[in-house]
C-alpha cells in the first residue's frame, strides 16, 4: 500500500509492504533495557491487554510477550501484518494482528489497559486518532509512544550510511536525529495528560550485514526506491560498509519513551 504524506519525505510516496520481508529479519534491534523500562513501569504485564499501534511486524508484542499481557497488533499495511502473524506463529504465540489504519480501528469503549505506538506515532492524523485511543482505553489507561533513532553527528557509520539515504532520497525526513523527548501534538494533550518521559543512550550491536538490512528496510530505500535505484543503493552501501565498519560494531542511537494517561 503506497502513503504519500505531506508531512513525511516531502511527500514522496513509500510503501511499507516493499520491505516486509527485511523489516521482520532486521529490524527487531531494540535491547533488553528498552524493554525492560515499559516492565519497570508496571506496564505490558499479565492481567492487562495492550494494544499495539503500527506493530509493523509485531516486534513490540512478540518481545514482551513472555510478560503475560494480552496483545493486539494493528498496521495499515497487510504484508506488515502477514510477518506479524508469520512470526508469532513459528513463536507459537497467541497475538490477534489486524490490517487496519490506525484512524479507523474499532474496538469498544475501555477494552484496552495500555496503548503503545513505537517508532510510528508521527504517521497517524492526531485529532482523529487522539478521542479514539482515549475512548478504547479504560480509566486509568496508559499511552506509551516510543522511539529509538541513531545519532549521526555522533557515530560515524550511522552518518555515513544516512547521507547515502540522502543521495537517493533528497527528501527523506528521518535524517538528523539528535536527542531529543518525544513529540507529543498538542491536541493529545485535549484527552491525556504526560505521566513521564525519558531519553536514554543505547549501544545497539550490529554486523555489517544486519545494518545494512537495516538501512534497506527504511523508509528512505527499501520502502520508496525504484528496483533499479535499489540495486545501486545495494551495491555502494555495501562498498561504504566494507571501507568504513568492521565485521561486528555498534551503532550509538537514544531511546526515547513517553507516558500518558487518559485525563479523568
Amino acid at each position: 500500500m503506497k502513503i504519500a504524506d505531506k508531512r513525511i519525505d516531502n511527500g514522496k510516496a513509500f510503501d511499507w509492504g516493499l520491505t516486509s520481508e527485511g523489516y521482520a529479519k532486521y529490524r527487531d534491534i531494540y535491547p533488553a533495557d528498552f524493554y525492560k523500562r515499559i516492565i519497570e513501569k508496571k506496564l505490558c504485564i499479565a492481567g492487562q491487554k495492550v494494544l499495539d499501534l503500527g506493530t509493523g511486524t509485531g516486534v513490540l508484542p512478540i518481545n514482551m510477550y513472555k510478560y503475560g499481557a494480552d496483545w493486539v497488533g494493528v498496521d495499515i499495511t497487510e504484508n506488515q501484518i502477514n510477518e506479524a502473524k508469520r512470526l508469532a506463529s513459528e513463536h507459537n504465540m497467541n497475538i490477534t494482528f489486524v490490517t487496519s489504519a490506525v484512524e479507523d480501528i474499532d474496538f469498544p469503549d475501555n477494552t484496552f489497559d495500555v496503548i503503545t505506538a513505537c517508532q510510528c506515532f508521527w504517521y497517524f492524523n492526531h485529532k482523529i486518532v487522539a478521542p479514539k485511543l482515549a475512548q478504547v482505553l479504560g480509566e486509568n489507561g496508559r499511552l506509551l509512544i516510543m522511539q529509538m533513532m541513531w545519532l549521526p553527528f555522533e557515530d560515524k557509520i550511522a552518518a555515513a550510511s544516512e547521507q547515502l539515504v540522502l543521495k537517493y532520497s533528497p527528501g527523506w525526513s528521518g535524517a538528523g536525529e539528535v536527542r531529543r523527548p518525544v513529540n507529543i501534538p498538542q491536541c493529545m494533550y485535549d484527552y491525556f495528560d504526560l505521566v513521564s518521559h525519558s531519553e536514554d543512550d543505547v549501544m545497539v550491536p550490529f554486523t555489517k550485514e544486519s545494518w545494512h538490512g537495516r538501512m534497506r528496510a527504511c523508509r528512505g530505500v527499501g520502502a520508496s526506491l525504484s528496483p533499479v535505484e535499489l540495486a545501486k543503493w545495494n551495491v555502494e552501501h555495501k562498498k561504504l560498509l566494507d571501507e568504513i565498519a568492521t565485521d561486528s560494531f555498534e551503532v550509538l542511537h537514544y531511546a526515547a519513551i513517553a507516558e500518558l494517561k487518559v485525563k479523568k
